[in-house]
């Protein structure tokens, strides 16, 4: 594919997260995984002992190491790894990681720029299906030379530095 995008900025961290539902009113965030453009990157596991749906359950809660921060530890830590600048966050599919980081660390409190940038549109607008990086297609993945091997689905570090090597492959290739 020809390369057609050029990005508005490089000021930019790769964020997805996991979290106990997809109902953000019953839901808390359980992981995120933070990664730069440069490779740079931060994972976190907040503390949290209400209900999970089925689903995390089944495909989130194996994947966490259980070394817990609490949750008013988080904002520092976040702090110290984004630093000034107030990057963009890039995110595959954003209204839910948003809605759980907003929940987190709150609207105004945090070291971001306030537009977050969905990657699944930016794949619709290149004629890319939106959903596939979500149903781990072997031949779009081939087609970039990404191995989806070394990556453990559902793991908040790890798709944000999947992401990220899409987004390499896709848009700065």
């Amino acid at each position: 594919m020809d390369k057609i995008i050029k990005p508005f900025s490089e000021n930019i961290i790769f964020f997805d997260t996991e979290f106990s539902s997809l109902n953000p009113y019953n839901g808390e965030i359980l992981s995120m995984g933070l990664v730069k453009l440069n490779g740079e990157e931060l994972y976190l596991e907040f503390e949290y002992k209400g209900d999970v749906d089925k689903w995390p359950k089944e495909n989130v809660l194996p994947l966490l190491k259980n070394e817990k921060v609490k949750r008013e530890d988080a904002l520092p830590i976040i702090k110290k790894f984004v630093g000034d600048n107030r990057p963009y966050l890039v995110s595959y599919i954003n209204q839910f990681d948003i809605i759980y980081l907003y929940k987190l660390l709150g609207i105004d409190n945090h070291p971001f720029h306030w537009v977050p940038v969905d990657f699944s549109s930016i794949l619709f607008g290149l004629g890319i299906d939106p959903e596939i990086i979500a149903i781990d297609d072997k031949n779009f993945f081939e087609e970039y030379d990404i191995d989806t091997k070394k990556y453990l689905r559902h793991h908040a570090l790890d798709d944000a530095k999947l992401l990220r090597e899409v987004y390499l492959k896709i848009i700065l290739n």
